[in-house]
């Protein structure tokens, strides 16, 4: 049957708020109790031209460029959620010694929903047991909230890690007191949508 002008009306027509949402990282419990803003990462395809005679014909490109998923948030007075952050760049870049990053993959197997054996089974590195990678991310869940403060859409972020961490400014000379508040940075490999507690998609809505 045709679609009728009233099916293309839409069923909802509230607005969705910037200050109704939930962030959850998996891997910093500390630091998603302070967070005040995260954002919902642009997404880019690049094109390519096809040459012709007269005027060249773009084309869609065959690869999505994710923007970087950025989290602002609240420092506590004893660094704990600032330290989190940081210790799992040192383990990530392992400044002072390798054991940083053997001790980043020997934390707790945090990742969403769940992560599997630690050990890889990668052909050819079972013998030599060389652990999985996986602790060294995490996964991520942005919650958006209806008017209500119910959930109502999950976006979920997988293999998140931190690739920057802003820096704290301290001085004597504010006229009032502006409590410390400073971004991280994440790189992913993908985000997804998803209905509350169902499976995520990635093609558009019908």
């Amino acid at each position: 049957m045709a679609e009728t002008v009233l099916d293309r009306q839409p069923t909802k027509l509230d607005y969705a708020s910037p200050t109704q949402f939930k962030f959850n990282i998996t891997k910093l419990p500390k630091v998603e109790y302070f967070c005040t803003a995260v954002n919902v990462p642009g997404i880019t395809l690049g094109s390519v031209l096809q040459q012709t005679p007269l005027k060249d014909i773009p084309l869609p490109g065959e690869k999505l460029t994710y923007a970087d998923l950025t989290m602002t948030f609240l420092v506590d007075e004893n660094l704990i959620n600032y330290r989190e952050i940081h210790g799992w760049l040192t383990g990530l870049g392992f400044p002072s010694d390798y054991s940083e990053y053997q001790n980043l993959l020997q934390q707790n197997i945090d990742r969403f929903p769940t992560s599997k054996a630690r050990v890889s089974n990668e052909v050819g590195v079972q013998r030599y047991q060389v652990p999985d990678a996986g602790s060294a991310y995490s996964d991520a869940t942005l919650i958006i909230l209806s008017n209500k403060n119910k959930p109502a859409l999950e976006i979920r972020f997988e293999d998140v890690f931190p690739v920057s961490l802003g820096g704290l400014s301290y001085t004597q000379q504010a006229t009032d007191i502006t409590y410390l508040q400073t971004d991280v940075v994440f790189k992913y490999k993908i985000y997804k949508f998803a209905n509350v507690g169902a499976a995520t998609t990635v093609t558009a809505l019908t």
